[in-house]
């Protein structure tokens, strides 16, 4: 043992928290190992609503601070990854009968105040809202708030006739697990070690180092690892991380929320976004998803047990096309779903009454009472780098004269080209490869970026791409991901790399996994 290296830091968890603080930290010199016990993405990190967002609703908990950030971040990252992020319109629908969730400092300010308003969410408080959101974050790329009508709005055919003004505002859309994936590769450019399905049994602490005992998920071996700091960025774990694999006591924890979201048929043909407004104060997002669906989320319910997998339950279902239908002409029904998925946010436990109202702040201790230890608990996809910057701030009293911050503006793998050249770039991979469909081309460029050139290498035509699983998967693609992307299952391409699950019947999934599972034996071997 004596003669394992000591690495910088030893990082316990394979999310875009654990690998945005893995490139940071590479990138200023240190040596850093990852360890993630099932795939990269595996959990949070690929079930949340695939927005970057400054997040409208969290005004109404007066969380300006998260908000002005999240808003300036939009920017910053969409830079940095035009291929897998892009700015979209919201389409906010107006009616007298919108509601504030209740337990809102706003609510219960205007109700003290203005007591005849009833819990409603008045036209002058939402054009409030927006010009805050307009103007607390920078904006260069993305348009400002607009007003719509929507009786000759396209945006207003799908909706009730009852909707006949609506608000348009920007966000961003984000592949998120895309984006941890680039994460962790350009951290293992930078020299990081990235081990995946690699579960922490136990670690040990000693006055100068960690002794972290690992066991290899396939082959169920062991072997142990030694680094000077240890960060639990266990996401839904890591209070489990904390408490029971460091054995140390801590009064800080998390509050499991659970997101549901739903898949339908698309329901309308414009490339918007809609930001409905309940009657019980809620919000959720119906969203253009891979070009033939919408998306609907999300729900926010208490989640007891991490090792519980979340499931979008029967109920969440039904809630989720109730709310839905009350806006479109065309109500839903629970046969309409092709797809449900659900995700645990692991928000820091501040005490609030409700799932809704817990913080989306992040919260990082730094314990230096023997070697290091940095907990990572909350966060939201959009601060994801923020977070990390913060985290290197706090190791950084660790490590003193750390370089300063890095990756603002930086490209992750396949990003280096500007956003406005989307359809340029994806116009000259038509010309260069002339016997890609444009579905297949829109959906390399919007994976790949610029390495959609690496990933066809010298095909010159589709035959030369391999094997064909459908919905324009190839031999060549997956030895792509299997080789550079850690996909070791059908599963980690077909949803998370990809949503391609979405587009193959049951036989042809088991094909992929099939095929992935053999190839990814060959190189273990």
């Amino acid at each position: 043992m004596t003669d394992t290296p000591v690495t910088d830091l030893f990082i316990i968890g394979g999310g875009i928290n654990g690998c945005g603080i893995a490139r940071d930290a590479a990138g200023r010199g240190l040596s850093v190992t990852l360890a993630e016990m099932n795939d990269l993405a595996s959990a949070t990190s690929s079930a949340s609503t695939k927005l970057f967002h400054g997040g409208l609703r969290y005004l109404e908990y007066f969380e300006f601070r998260l908000v002005r950030e999240a808003l300036i971040e939009r920017e910053v990252l969409l830079n940095a990854m035009p291929h897998i992020s892009w700015p979209m319109r919201f389409v906010l629908p107006f009616h007298k009968d919108m509601r504030f969730d209740s337990e809102t400092p706003t609510s219960k300010l205007l109700t003290t105040f203005m007591p005849w308003m009833k819990g409603r969410r008045p036209a002058w408080l939402i054009r409030l809202g927006l010009f805050l959101y307009d103007s607390l974050g920078k904006r260069g790329i993305l348009p400002g708030t607009a007003k719509l009508d929507l009786e000759a709005d396209p945006a207003g055919r799908p909706l009730r006739d009852k909707f006949k003004t609506a608000f348009e505002y920007s966000d961003c859309w984000i592949e998120d697990a895309r984006l941890v994936v680039l994460n962790a590769r350009d951290a293992q450019a930078r020299g990081a070690e990235i081990l995946t399905r690699t579960k922490v049994l136990a670690a040990e602490r000693h006055a100068d180092h960690w002794v972290i005992t690992l066991q290899d998920q396939a082959s169920g071996e062991t072997h142990q690892r030694r680094a000077k700091m240890l960060i639990n960025a266990g996401g839904p774990w890591v209070a489990d991380v904390l408490h029971q694999k460091l054995g140390q006591n801590s009064r800080e924890n998390i509050r499991l929320v659970r997101g549901s979201h739903i898949v339908v048929p698309k329901l309308f043909d414009h490339g918007r976004c809609y930001f409905f407004q309940g009657t019980d104060g809620r919000i959720i997002f119906a969203i253009p998803y891979e070009e033939d669906f919408t998306l609907i989320g999300t729900t926010d319910s208490d989640h007891s047990d991490p090792d519980t997998a979340p499931e979008c339950t029967a109920e969440e279902q039904d809630y989720l096309i109730d709310f839905a239908s009350g806006y479109f002409n065309q109500p839903l029904k629970r046969e309409d779903i092709v797809w449900t998925y659900s995700g645990v946010r692991p928000l820091y436990d501040d005490g609030a009454s409700s799932a809704t109202a817990a913080t989306r702040e992040y919260v990082l201790t730094l314990d230096q009472a023997q070697a290091p230890l940095l907990n990572v608990f909350g966060g939201k996809i959009t601060t994801y780098r923020k977070l990390a910057e913060a985290a290197l701030a706090k190791i950084g009293k660790v490590f003193p004269q750390l370089p300063a911050d890095w990756t603002a503006g930086v490209a992750l793998p396949g990003g280096d080209f500007a956003v406005a050249d989307a359809e340029k770039l994806r116009g000259k991979l038509a010309v260069d490869y002339p016997f890609l469909t444009p579905y297949w081309t829109r959906r390399l460029i919007r994976a790949y970026g610029t390495e959609a050139w690496a990933v066809l290498g010298e095909a010159k035509s589709a035959a030369d791409m391999g094997q064909d699983f459908g919905a324009t998967i190839t031999a060549r693609e997956l030895d792509w991901a299997i080789a550079r992307e850690w996909v070791r299952t059908g599963d980690d391409y077909l949803w998370r790399r990809t949503k391609l699950g979405l587009r193959l019947d049951e036989a042809q999934r088991a094909a992929v996994d099939a095929y992935i599972q053999g190839k990814a034996q060959t190189l273990a071997a």
